[in-house]
């Protein structure tokens, strides 16, 4: 899209865009071995499956609790039985590292004087954790977390808590996210969604589609014309 879009409010996803979901494993490089970045994509994997699956049964479960289901799945999977490991993996999903360029950008967007929030499968709890470690908290309105509508994204309740919390029609927000699957669904939802695909994934086969898709955070600025 070329351009400025204009936008009442920018909206991020958590998990991926904001945060790097891969970070506690990471830190538990030596433990996990030279495999942990596997590792963290089958216990993010699950994670995600775990969503989308409670939401189609009608079975919810909190963010945190899920996390901890799907970390099992993954040491299971990968023959870990380590209980002090899941305990520091766990812990360490409450101050997951921000990706470099996001505190710059929502700097920006606060001194622009534009309406940020995030929109999260997390629960509030986890939310402000990572937001408080990250240094994040002055440049952010309170997290809108799913819990509020006791389902997962993609489900449209959970876009339309951003409507409705903001009191700001859904053409008017810029929704970001790097998770193709949750841009898509923003975007059929309404929102002028924006995709940062950071691993050069092709695009997906979904309804709605993103006005622009972009690299890191920060390309966000130069489309909002911040």
């Amino acid at each position: 899209m070329s351009g400025k879009i204009e936008a009442d409010a920018v909206v991020f996803d958590a998990y991926g865009t904001l945060f790097d979901v891969a970070s506690a494993a990471r830190r538990n490089a030596t433990k996990l071995g030279t495999d942990w970045a596997v590792f963290a994509a089958t216990w993010r994997r699950k994670q995600l499956e775990y969503t989308w699956l409670r939401t189609l049964i009608g079975q919810h479960l909190d963010f945190w609790h899920v996390t901890g289901e799907s970390l099992d799945y993954a040491m299971a999977a990968h023959g870990i039985t380590d209980l002090g490991l899941r305990a520091a993996l766990m812990e360490q999903t409450l101050a997951l590292d921000a990706y470099p360029d996001v505190k710059p950008a929502l700097q920006r967007l606060r001194d622009a004087h534009k309406k940020t929030v995030i929109l999260s499968n997390g629960t509030p709890s986890m939310l402000i954790a990572a937001i408080s470690s990250a240094g994040l908290a002055s440049l952010m309105e309170a997290p809108l977390s799913v819990e509020s509508v006791g389902v997962f994204k993609p489900h449209p309740r959970v876009y339309q808590l951003a409507v409705e919390r903001l009191a700001v029609p859904a053409a008017r927000i810029c929704f970001v996210s790097a998770n193709g699957w949750d841009a898509w669904a923003g975007a059929a939802f309404g929102f002028k969604a924006i995709w940062i695909n950071r691993a050069q994934a092709p695009v997906e086969r979904l309804p709605g589609r993103p006005v622009a898709i972009i690299g890191n955070v920060g390309e966000v600025l130069d489309l909002l014309g911040v």
